[in-house]
């Protein structure tokens, strides 16, 4: 059985399509990797690449994307609404076909361990590959953002699983690791009033007493002049697409606001949109085999 692997690494660029494309050409024309989709937003300034691939031809297209990503990207000028830290801000590896955690977790510390002593640039392990509580959860390795993570990283709990004891001076640092698949999933508002996208951020959030396996805050579509819930979704077999939804409606309620729509961000697996189909339908015995594609 062949061995397939997932990359979902994320950049702190979104709006110079030049470099974007530089990045995106790590993936292309690559023995062993394809480029499966790729999200870019003005508003986050970040981009989103999911790519797949076996796993050490896509451990050397990841290192060579880091590479251009800390050439190119120039943190020390960069804003957007998206919190990061770094021109390659997190890389999650998660296995797909014919390989484990542990196999994702190794190519993880692989991929940090090379680029690191290719191009400088320091790596924090989380999530699977954490090597503490303290470094599991991203939310918490990120909070100080570029601007602050120089003098974060001063304090002997914050040094660096690979590379320099400090911050690259203008790639900054990056997250690396194994984990399960997650869903990135935008809910927009018809209000241009951030407070109100970040209330009820705090309130659907598990660390604010919400939904488990939710992660959310609130940013402003400055393009769209509308306030956004942005959220990552880590577990959406225990937490699904449509409570994280109703949720949101439901507390948007409270303010007299609507939504104006979704979108997903990168890929989504196809049960997590049957399960909605299922809900919203109130669909009596229905299963995945039902969707013809499942059985072609």
């Amino acid at each position: 059985m062949d061995l397939i692997m997932e990359a979902v690494p994320n950049y702190s660029e979104g709006r110079d399509q030049s470099k974007i494309e530089k990045i995106l050409d790590s993936f292309r024309g690559k023995s062993g990797v394809k480029l499966l989709d790729f999200s870019s937003d003005k508003d986050h300034n970040r981009s989103v690449v999911t790519v797949t691939g076996e796993p050490e031809a896509l451990r050397d297209a990841v290192v060579e994307s880091i590479g251009l990503a800390v050439s190119l990207i120039d943190m020390t000028k960069h804003s957007g609404q998206h919190p990061r830290m770094g021109s390659v801000d997190v890389v999650p590896f998660i296995p797909v076909r014919g390989c484990t955690m542990e196999d994702a977790d190794r190519v993880a510390k692989d991929t940090a361990r090379l680029a690191a002593e290719k191009f400088g640039q320091p790596f924090f392990l989380y999530e699977y590959s954490a090597t503490s509580e303290l470094r599991r959860d991203l939310s918490e390795i990120r909070r100080g953002q570029f601007e602050g993570m120089a003098e974060k990283m001063t304090d002997p709990l914050w040094k660096p699983d690979f590379g320099p004891e400090t911050i690259h001076p203008t790639g900054g640092v990056t997250a690396i690791g194994a984990r399960p698949p997650l869903i990135a999933f935008n809910i927009n508002l018809d209000t241009s009033r951030l407070e109100v996208a970040s209330e009820i951020a705090r309130r659907i959030r598990y660390s604010g007493g919400g939904l488990r396996y939710c992660k959310a805050l609130g940013v402003m579509l400055e393009d769209r002049g509308a306030a956004q819930v942005s959220i990552n979704m880590t577990d959406y077999s225990k937490t699904s697409v449509y409570s994280i939804f109703e949720a949101v409606k439901t507390e948007a309620r409270r303010y007299g606001v609507g939504i104006l729509g979704s979108e997903v961000v990168g890929l989504i697996p196809m049960q997590a949109l049957v399960d909605c189909a299922e809900y919203y339908l109130q669909l009596e015995g229905f299963s995945a085999g039902q969707v013809l594609e499942n059985r072609l």
